[in-house]
């Protein structure tokens, strides 16, 4: 395969982004949607044909913001276990609790409770796992989740944790679930090469963006996945939030960042998180074009070139720091601060990292030399204040 340059490919972006239009489950919305001419992919071996767009409601407990998402076409809601602190399930419950079940398609995620590395701890338990699984069906008001993810897998020797894995199985097994997957936001390559080799997941749920910088590597493992049968959801496609700054002045080409994931064939459906009206209908409209037009690609090429406010993953970073602060999920918090304007979300992330303020304070220099040019130490101090503000002054 002829290898091109990372700035040949955005603009080249990748061939063969048509998909075949199919109509699902005949309801009164989804007949209005195959009036639009929506695009539809199949969810890998799940079946499911999905709109192209779906709706991440990570960040969203507007339930006429859903309701009029559900109306435009869109049939996936994606939600998890800890979002806005379960309101993001309870407004789902409520909102849908009404509604034709074979109309809307739900997915959730629970944690399983690994370590840093990812490895299973004391804490990796069945009873636990149950415990806020229930709690989340709970808040659904449902009697089965269509896609149940187990949340932010970051090494594959989980695959082989037999305790979490037959729980799953179980929940399937008994209803509970129609589909079983896994989402990550880290080493995603390695973890997801590593799931085609298995047969029990039928759903992944991945980061996947133009300004990562391990492209190759995590392209080359959704292939493999994908044709492996298993359905692959896109998230953190707009690479920060839709801003390149922290002021949030420099506005990012969200349209142009969706449709390029979206030129991958590979990728079934995206879940951009979405807080208001604005973005509903610029992220509708993909759903029936996702060509890039010229000028999209160059906006995507100019903004690039910018440090942007997204991790890209190289890692190099943990390599050069001498006190093994995990700078790339410290700057994760950072992009839910200011890239999503969410600093709740942020803090949640440090207390799960139990960070405390400023750990680089004792450093006179930093060491580390970031290939987006991040001020790392600067960045680390801004961010981890949040630590020792109450949650009451985040809102």
């Amino acid at each position: 395969m002829k290898q091109i340059s990372r700035r040949g490919f955005l603009r080249k972006g990748i061939a063969g982004a048509g998909a075949l239009a199919v109509s699902p489950v005949l309801t009164a919305s989804t007949i209005a949607a195959d009036e639009r001419n929506i695009i539809y992919r199949t969810l890998g071996k799940t079946g499911l044909k999905i709109p192209v767009v779906s709706f991440g409601v990570m960040r969203s407990d507007n339930p006429n913001l859903c309701r009029a998402a559900h109306d435009k076409g869109m049939k996936l809601f994606d939600t998890a276990n800890g979002y806005l602190g379960g309101n993001s399930e309870t407004m789902l419950g409520n909102l849908f609790k009404d509604y034709p079940r074979d109309s809307f398609l739900i997915s959730t995620k629970v944690k399983p409770g690994t370590g840093q590395n990812g490895e299973p701890t004391n804490d990796t338990t069945p009873e636990k796992f149950l415990e806020l699984f229930n709690i989340s069906m709970s808040r659904l008001k449902l009697d089965y989740v269509d896609i149940l993810y187990v949340h932010d897998i970051t090494n594959p020797v989980l695959f082989d944790y037999k305790p979490i894995m037959e729980t799953v199985k179980k929940l399937k097994k008994d209803g509970r679930i129609k589909f079983i997957g896994f989402s990550t936001h880290r080493n995603e390559a390695q973890v997801i090469d590593a799931a085609a080799n298995y047969d029990m997941w039928d759903v992944i749920l991945t980061q996947y963006n133009y300004r990562l910088s391990y492209l190759t590597e995590l392209q080359n493992a959704i292939k493999k996945a994908a044709g492996a049968g298993i359905g692959i959801v896109a998230m953190k496609t707009m690479a920060g939030g839709g801003f390149l700054d922290r002021e949030r002045k420099q506005r990012m080409n969200t349209t142009a960042a969706l449709k390029w994931v979206l030129s991958n064939p590979d990728i079934h459906t995206t879940i951009p998180g979405m807080t208001n009206f604005d973005e509903l209908e610029e992220n509708a409209k993909v759903m029936q074009d996702i060509t890039l037009t010229d000028q999209e690609k160059n906006d995507l090429v100019a903004s690039n070139a910018t440090p942007g406010l997204l991790c890209s993953g190289c890692k190099k970073c943990l390599e050069e720091c001498p006190k093994n602060v995990d700078i790339p999920y410290l700057m994760r918090a950072y992009m839910y601060a200011y890239g999503y304007a969410n600093p709740a979300m942020a803090k949640d992330l440090l207390n799960q990292m139990e960070i405390k303020n400023n750990p680089c304070g004792d450093c006179d220099v930093c060491t580390v030399e970031c290939t987006r040019n991040f001020a790392v130490k600067d960045k680390i101090s801004d961010i981890t204040r949040l630590v020792d503000i109450p949650y009451d002054f985040l809102a």
